[in-house]
């Protein structure tokens, strides 16, 4: 920040993925497996400055992007055309925080993120 204070701490191994604005009640992320899981914000801790938590396991791969959202609004993401698109049956991704999630529905974006519009 602009005063120089320190965010957090980060080990030479370590590297920080996401930071963003948490707006929702739920938390969505998908691996580079395609694997989706939704958990309910409340399951993620808050820890000390450069702690980590484990979102979900991966069996090969890691984390390929992550959104909050409020679930009843539903999960949206954004294909590469700026089409809205939505998951209709989302208890079917819905699951305890570090576990493996299911395959993403059909017509997921193939580059694995919830906004696939070109940078």
């Amino acid at each position: 920040n602009r005063s120089g204070k320190q965010l957090m701490n980060v080990g030479a191994d370590s590297q920080v993925r996401y930071i963003g604005l948490v707006q929702g009640d739920h938390v969505a992320v998908i691996g580079e497996n395609r694997k989706l899981l939704a958990f309910p914000l409340a399951e993620l801790p808050e820890l000390e400055k450069g702690r980590g938590v484990i979102l979900q396991r991966y069996k090969d791969g890691g984390l390929s992007d992550v959104c909050c959202f409020n679930l009843s609004d539903g999960l949206l993401w954004i294909d590469g055309s700026g089409r809205r698109q939505q998951v209709s049956g989302l208890e079917t991704y819905l699951g305890k925080r570090a576990s493996v999630g299911r395959n993403v529905p059909r017509g997921f974006n193939r580059s694995g993120k919830f906004d696939d519009r070109p940078s």
